[in-house]
């Protein structure tokens, strides 16, 4: 069974939210004078989400002259559903939520990916967590009970756990109860509230919630891990922005988002003092398409009801 906490209306409320605000049409010249919308998709809370990316969007408006309109979204759909009316121009993206719109033919470009060392690929893990006190000792023991989720287009919140499940012989719809919760942090909260017996969610979001003071230290611990998983892309939209500005945009998410090029444009006091989304320690590196084919795979083996909504 499943049950959400958020509804359908919160979808189409953030829908209507990304097209209200959207971005100049295509046919605007590159750089200054233009506005464009950057979305990205929720992990932790909405305040939290834009503060992480200020030193990207402040990038890009430095080097690019255009004025950047951040917007916040309640799930992935919302701003999957943006990029296919041409209503958002750049987004931050789950891996699967991006293959989910790229397969089903939204005109985008997946650029770089977070991660904490120059020299290591982009990636993170999915962990399930339990409380402290649980007697949940591994995924194997999930069957039976409520388990949080983030959202059925979430790749570490959803898809791959899903997966995890299925090695061990556990159909995520038969055989416990599913709760939608939204956001990686809400999966966490709500079984750290007791409204679920075990979560979901990406490998930093626990310590996230910890040094903020949300959840005790302590109060959580994991019991099981994926293997790893291609980082959340920050993806354009050529559709929109045509290839003068995507060529622009892309060049400098390429080569100067990351911690010691943004101290050097001035966006940052220190490297130390620069906050980049998901306490990523040291920017933003190259990816392509081809970084999210084993998503594409984990949907020929799941078969996921949001896999079958590709094309």
């Amino acid at each position: 069974m499943n049950r959400f906490l958020a509804g359908a209306g919160a979808l189409a409320l953030a829908a209507t939210t990304l097209v209200a605000c959207g971005s100049s049409d295509s046919d605007s010249a590159a750089g200054s004078g233009q506005t464009i919308t950057f979305a990205a998709v929720p992990a932790e809370s909405s305040v939290t989400l834009e503060q992480t990316f200020g030193n990207i969007t402040e990038l890009i408006e430095q080097e690019t002259g255009v004025t950047v309109n951040f917007q916040n979204a309640s799930d992935y759909a919302a701003v999957i559903e943006g990029m296919r009316a041409g209503q958002v121009d750049i987004a931050s993206f789950g891996p699967f939520s991006y293959v989910i719109a790229k397969d089903s033919g939204v005109d985008m470009e997946p650029v770089a990916a977070p991660t904490n060392d120059i020299d290591e690929a982009p990636a993170y893990t999915s962990l399930a967590y339990v409380r402290e006190d649980s007697d949940i000792e591994d995924i194997g023991d999930l069957a039976g009970k409520t388990v949080c989720f983030v959202d059925q287009a979430s790749t570490s919140g959803y898809l791959v756990p899903m997966k995890g499940l299925m090695d061990a012989d556990i159909n995520l719809d038969d055989d416990l109860e599913s709760v939608m919760a939204g956001g990686h942090d809400a999966s966490l909260l709500t079984l750290d509230s007791e409204g679920c017996d075990a979560a979901f969610a990406h490998d930093t979001m626990l310590t996230t919630l910890e040094n903020s003071g949300q959840v005790e230290p302590g109060a959580l611990r994991a019991v099981w891990e994926s293997d790893p998983i291609t980082e959340d892309p920050i993806t354009v939209n050529r559709g929109t922005l045509g290839d003068e500005l995507t060529d622009q945009i892309i060049q400098v998410l390429r080569e100067q988002a990351n911690k010691p090029a943004l101290v050097e444009a001035g966006i940052c006091s220190s490297e130390d003092d620069c906050a980049l989304p998901e306490e990523t320690g040291y920017g933003y590196v190259t990816v392509t398409d081809a970084d999210f084919d084993p998503i594409r795979d984990i949907c020929e083996v799941t078969d996921a009801a949001a896999c079958r909504n590709i094309g």
